[in-house]
């Protein structure tokens, strides 16, 4: 069989949803690094949730006697500038990395997901007028943006996410309508709407359920972006605020310090980049599963 003609994981239309969620689970475990990448974002999650009870010590809690301390038994990854332990503001700095990009895909996903459904199906001056909306968005650098946004909202963590969830809905915009101006041609569409379906119910019931396969694949590499967007904001003091952790806000902390504790910068460092190339990866790894032209044989 060539791979074209092979379906993809998910294309069988008997399957049950929570069929068609053990047979995508399975084709993960069958990819090594996909495999890693979703242990380590679910260990994330585990650890995220249980920050007050797994971290060992309070991560605004000061020792000045003791900063800028190496690693040790009392603390694993050694102290700050401040005396605070390294660790338990890296594992409370989890839960806001997370919430910070739920919330920012979540935003692009309501503000992108119905404009590309609306320009891809009703086409003319319409699909006209958001293209270049989307074009004039995408034409600006998305930290710049972000970064213009969050001014006009105010400084803080969930109006940093917000800043960049509108930045990241053009991109969901463009591949939605994309993908609506190949499904709005379909036959089904076409009966549904000569049995006088509304537009709102074709949007609903028959494009959007056509589109998801490809929106997978892409949150999982905005939620990558989002990750890097807050370390961004925060490192540049517009993410989350002080004393809170935040893994952009201890990279910032310890960049000022680099000269005299130059390892401080590792933890955050290695946190943000395990994290995005586990989001990377999980993409990749959907991506092939849900196309089939990407299928192994």
């Amino acid at each position: 069989m060539r791979p074209n003609d092979q379906p993809s994981v998910l294309d069988e239309p008997s399957l049950t949803a929570p069929q068609r969620l053990t047979r995508l689970l399975r084709w993960l475990r069958s990819d090594l690094a996909a495999a890693a990448s979703l242990g380590l974002l679910l260990a994330l999650v585990g650890l995220a949730i249980g920050a007050p009870w797994i971290a060992p010590y309070s991560p605004i809690e000061q020792d000045l006697v003791n900063t800028l301390a190496d690693a040790s038994a009392a603390h694993w990854l050694g102290t700050d500038d401040l005396g605070r332990d390294v660790l338990s503001r890296l594992i409370h700095g989890a839960p806001a990395s997370l919430y910070a990009s739920v919330l920012a895909v979540s935003v692009a996903l309501l503000l992108g997901v119905p404009v590309g459904l609306v320009a891809g199906f009703l086409g003319g001056w319409v699909d006209d007028l958001i293209s270049r909306g989307i074009d004039t968005l995408l034409s600006f650098p998305a930290i710049v943006l972000a970064i213009a946004v969050t001014g006009a909202l105010g400084i803080g963590l969930t109006n940093g996410m917000i800043a960049v969830g509108i930045v990241f809905a053009p991109q969901l915009a463009r591949l939605v309508r994309a993908r609506t101006l190949v499904v709005r041609h379909e036959l089904y569409v076409d009966a549904a709407r000569c049995f006088g379906a509304s537009t709102g119910r074709l949007l609903w019931r028959h494009v959007l359920p056509n589109t998801v396969q490809p929106l997978i694949v892409q949150v999982t590499l905005l939620l990558a972006g989002a990750l890097l967007a807050e370390a961004s904001l925060s490192f540049l003091g517009l993410g989350i605020q002080p004393p809170h952790p935040s893994w952009g806000g201890m990279l910032a902390r310890a960049y000022q310090n680099m000269e005299l504790a130059p390892s401080q910068m590792l933890a955050p460092g290695l946190a943000i980049l395990f994290t995005a190339l586990a989001f990377n990866a999980l993409g990749e790894a959907l991506r092939v599963a849900l196309d089939p032209t990407m299928r192994r044989l």
